[in-house]
């Protein structure tokens, strides 16, 4: 019987529920199905990129390394940023990983807890408690704030504790986690967003920046990669950055302000999951022709590129985020550290995709097209 110790459940059967998942081997199938459509149509070059960005923004198709664990028995504790559908997503990968080891009689629990709203004082405490109760092989964060939680990890550290991060957001450089596993291009996911913008608008208007969290690295890292791309060309100019906190809502009211204040709008970089949906409602009430280029597969993201509201998104792999996350941390438990087994850093990809990509991601995430 498969055993976890999480406090996730109801809002996994949830996402599953949308995600129209009932097994990891049905969502492979899906995917390899989807695959042999694409490899059968006759669309020239732009079939080809539509097959490339799929197969490498959604991979399910994963199989632990070859590591003998050297216990039968794993317990991990994971917090994150905050409570939300991308790292439900994580969640499931972590989840096939599991099933992976418990077919090979090796069960591993897990805690996977994050607050309401993104704070580094929450994660930090949770951490601290975490390390006070001593029941954890490993203790993995997604970190809310570098400068606030990386010095928590290496007094961590250096009380003996095995500390590791993962998913979006790496500590500061030179901080003694021992292995980080997630988007470690975030600066360069945001840049490659900007260009895709820029060259849509031919190099000149006035575009505004929704950023995220304060202090998150993977958005504030993307908010400056949108920010050098744009001071490369004299007749872009950033008219607003603004903090919506991962909030679909506040994403909504500050893109109507920022229209409010500026009704020539051309463009909006958007840095996380959420703030793609809230700007692209308030776009569309509107009625203004302002392009939107964002993060990641919300559903409603992807309905609004599929109509063209959202002119691209960049798909970070969710999945092999937490399915990667999860086989280091029996690695780290067992006390290996970085080098043949896993890397210090183990970089997942992020996939630009466009309004002809929309189609067929919705089906294979949603069943929806």
């Amino acid at each position: 019987m498969k055993v976890i110790s999480r406090r996730i459940s109801i809002a996994l059967l949830a996402l599953i529920s949308v995600l129209s998942f009932t097994s990891c081997s049905a969502a492979s199938s899906d995917l390899q199905a989807a695959g042999e459509v694409l490899a059968n149509t006759e669309e020239g070059a732009s079939g080809a990129e539509i097959k490339t960005s799929v197969h490498s923004a959604v991979n399910f198709d994963h199989e632990l390394m070859p590591y003998e664990p050297k216990k039968d028995h794993y317990n991990f504790y994971f917090t994150y940023k905050t409570v939300h559908p991308w790292w439900d997503a994580v969640a499931l990968g972590m989840e096939d990983a599991q099933r992976q080891f418990l077919d090979k009689g090796i069960t591993v629990t897990y805690e996977y807890l994050a607050p309401e709203s993104a704070s580094a004082e929450d994660q930090t405490k949770r951490l601290l408690a975490a390390e006070e109760a001593g029941d954890y092989d490993v203790i993995g964060v997604d970190v809310a704030d570098e400068a606030i939680i990386s010095p928590i990890l290496d007094k961590m550290s250096d009380d003996g504790v095995k500390v590791m991060t993962f998913s979006s957001s790496d500590a500061a450089d030179g901080c003694k986690r021992i292995a980080y596993v997630g988007n470690t291009h975030n600066y360069e996911d945001g840049a490659d967003l900007t260009e895709a913008l820029c060259k849509k608008l031919n190099y000149q208007g006035k575009v505004a920046i929704l950023v995220g969290s304060v202090g998150a690295p993977c958005h504030e890292d993307r908010a400056m990669g949108a920010k050098d791309t744009i001071a490369k060309y004299p007749d872009m100019e950033i008219v607003a950055t603004e903090y919506d906190m991962d909030s679909v809502d506040l994403a909504y009211d500050l893109t109507l302000q920022i229209l409010q204040d500026h009704p020539d709008l051309d463009g909006i970089i958007c840095c996380n999951m959420s703030n793609p949906v809230g700007a692209a409602r308030a776009i569309t009430e509107k009625g203004s022709d302002a392009v939107i280029v964002g993060m990641d597969h919300d559903q409603e993201a992807l309905h609004y590129l599929k109509d063209g509201v959202i002119y691209c998104l960049g798909v970070q792999d969710c999945y092999s985020i937490g399915f990667d996350t999860l086989q280091i941390a029996v690695m780290i438990a067992d006390g290996n550290q970085p080098g043949e087994l896993f890397d210090e850093k183990t970089d997942e990809t992020t996939t630009v995709i466009y309004q002809e990509d929309a189609p067929i991601m919705l089906s294979l995430l949603y069943g929806d097209e």
